[in-house]
């Protein structure tokens, strides 16, 4: 029965999320740029000269927003390590596998494609494993750095089993890899070889080069060593044991 009392209006229910998600929104966007900033702010300067201050000013906010978004500045390191190897996660996902060259391009061409960010990373990595304050944060980093490993591992037991590869174990060749990286990043550092590789740009596609080609099956002249490396263990006691047997 209607006693001719005005139902009260009801609010669509999509009024508040729809409140909640551009705020969600702008607080990521927000989140973005005092990584961005704070990531350019380091290259530039140096981490240790950089204070929270100086990464407000910069985005233009107080200093008690960042504290709304990172617990530290080691958290922003944190976080800004964890992107990178996301980043990277992503790219190896969306590869082509069929065209291995493509991947290893693509590999090394993030790895050494910024040799001051790389060279940044590698410094905080050091400083916050060694605070060992932030354990299980750097854990769950190296946990994705590991599956990025892997899917690497298997496109290099791919190409083993296909014979272009030297059959030595997936992680020789992913660690030659990392070293060649690593390497080149040395050599960026030095003021020395920065003033004497006259064409820097033309050296690095030179290394990207050789690492795309390195460890092809026969460079290393050693195939009997080879073949023993990547061989069953067992396989040798079994031919020891039918060899001693023979002989008797």
């Amino acid at each position: 029965m209607n006693w001719g009392i005005a139902a009260k209006p009801k609010i669509p229910e999509y009024f508040p999320r729809e409140k909640e998600s551009r705020k969600v929104r702008e607080f990521k966007r927000r989140e973005e740029e005092i990584l961005e900033s704070s990531l350019d702010l380091f290259k530039t300067h140096g981490e240790d000269k950089i204070t929270v201050e100086v990464i407000a000013d910069s985005v233009g906010i107080g200093k008690g927003t960042i504290y709304k978004h990172f617990k530290s500045k080691s958290d922003i390191y944190l976080r800004l390590l964890g992107k990178y190897e996301q980043d990277l996660k992503s790219l190896l996902e969306t590869e082509d596998f069929t065209d291995p060259e493509s991947i290893w391009r693509s590999y090394f061409g993030f790895r050494m494609g910024d040799p001051e960010q790389a060279i940044l990373f590698g410094r905080l990595e050091e400083k916050i494993v060694k605070d060992g304050q932030c354990q299980e944060a750097i854990k769950i980093i190296h946990d994705v750095r590991s599956e990025n490993m892997e899917i690497l591992a298997q496109l290099v037991t791919k190409r083993i089993d296909s014979g272009k590869l030297a059959p030595v174990p997936a992680y020789f060749h992913l660690s030659a890899s990392w070293a060649l990286v690593h390497g080149a990043l040395a050599l960026h550092q030095s003021d020395y070889f920065r003033n004497y590789i006259e064409d820097q740009e033309a050296f690095f596609e030179f290394l990207l080069q050789i690492g795309m080609r390195m460890g092809n099956r026969g460079q290393t002249g050693h195939n009997q060593h080879e073949s023993k490396l990547h061989s069953n263990p067992t396989d040798s006691n079994d031919s020891s044991n039918d060899d001693s047997n023979a002989a008797n």
